[in-house]
């Protein structure tokens, strides 16, 4: 690395670490002053709420990342701008694009430390927050210990099953009065309705279990009689707690009440399209929509870098707010831009890449011709 890819890297790094932190306070107190009235409702003591906002860091931290990266760098450039560095590394033969390489380089950093929170920590992170916002509800508490979803339905497309869930434990997996439905070969019906079931080595075991069978094209009296057993373990049953956990938070998606409180990692949304291979019309651009949306967000961090170097690189003596005030008309602009381009997609109006990745392009198209032309 040469000396001035590390001048230029420090001089980035040290407003980046108080931008991050800057922005994860204002956040946290913003999100605070929503959730306050919930906190006081069920009592929470000042533990578990600061507890509450430790787990709930990475959820915070896909919204700051971005945000704090164009804030510093649009310091970071203006003040380099404003002391004539920027003018001087190029008078002496260092092009624009070469000055911008280590910029790019936290960028690209910036965009996969995001895609793997996005991944792997914020799926589980929003549910165990949920949980804590949500721990006092009586109506879970009297099932047991752990987390609790009632009245649940899954159907397997793929399969051609139907489950009916009296309720599911997030933690343990264990079943309340399920009721498991599907189609034979020979176009008879099939049915489980048991007390309770659990998953054991990978296999769903079934217990105080009746089976119905109704005959294809039949009369009801000549279905045979329903049999009753203590324990069944059915091994073709292929489903798994995580897909049923998927479909949960598909369901919450699809609620305008709790939407906000669902977050699916790329891998959930592809084995719920797995097990759902026709979906409606709302349904396909709701999830594709959401699928393309995870994939485009991380790459944000990227663009900012691209859309920084033109606005903050402009030659001539300027105050470091200047870069402040760029950086929320930025901001202000891509985020609206982003929420409009995700509604219409979401509602079926545009394809659902398109929807996702529109406003990374435009912006990054932009910031790639303004900094040409200042070269």
């Amino acid at each position: 690395m040469r000396l001035v890819d590390r001048y230029l890297l420090r001089e980035l790094l040290i407003p980046l670490g108080y931008c991050l932190f800057g922005f994860l306070i204002f956040w946290i107190s913003f999100d605070l002053f929503a959730e306050m009235h919930a906190f006081q409702e069920k009592g929470s003591p000042a533990g578990e709420i600061v507890w509450y906002y430790v787990i709930k860091t990475p959820e915070l931290l896909t919204v700051v990342m971005p945000i704090a990266l164009l804030l510093a760098l649009l310091y970071a450039l203006t003040n380099h701008s404003r002391h004539n560095e920027l003018v001087a590394l190029r008078g002496a033969g260092v092009s624009l694009g070469r000055i911008s390489l280590p910029y790019l380089g936290v960028g690209v950093v910036f965009s996969l430390a995001l895609f793997a929170l996005n991944e792997l920590w914020v799926p589980k992170t929003v549910e165990a927050s949920r949980e804590i916002l949500h721990r006092s509800e009586s109506s879970q508490s009297a099932l047991g210990p752990g987390r609790w979803q009632s009245s649940l339905s899954f159907h397997n497309a793929r399969a051609g099953r139907f489950w009916y869930i009296g309720a599911f434990n997030l933690d343990t997996y264990e079943m309340k009065s399920p009721h498991v439905s599907w189609q034979l070969p020979d176009m008879s019906n099939r049915s489980l309705i048991a007390t309770n079931a659990l998953r054991t080595n990978g296999c769903w075991v079934f217990y105080d279990v009746q089976e119905f069978v109704y005959l294809s094209g039949g009369k009801f009296e000549d279905n045979p009689s329903p049999t009753r057993t203590n324990i069944l373990a059915v091994p073709e049953f292929a489903e798994t707690p995580e897909q049923i956990k998927s479909e949960i938070k598909i369901n919450r998606l699809k609620s305008i009440k709790t939407a906000k409180e669902a977050q699916l990692s790329i891998s959930e949304i592809f084995d719920y399209l797995k097990l759902h291979p026709e979906l409606s019309r709302d349904s396909y651009a709701l999830l594709h929509t959401q699928l393309h949306s995870r994939l485009a967000w991380p790459w944000t961090c990227l663009v900012v870098v691209l859309i920084a170097l033109p606005f903050g690189a402009a030659s001539g003596r300027r105050s470091a707010f200047v870069g402040v005030a760029s950086s929320i008309f930025i901001c202000f602009t891509f985020f609206v831009l982003l929420r409009l381009s995700l509604a219409l997609g979401t509602s079926g109006l545009i394809p659902p890449w398109l929807a996702a990745w529109f406003p990374n392009v435009l912006f990054s198209a932009v910031g790639i011709a303004m900094t040409a032309r200042a070269r």
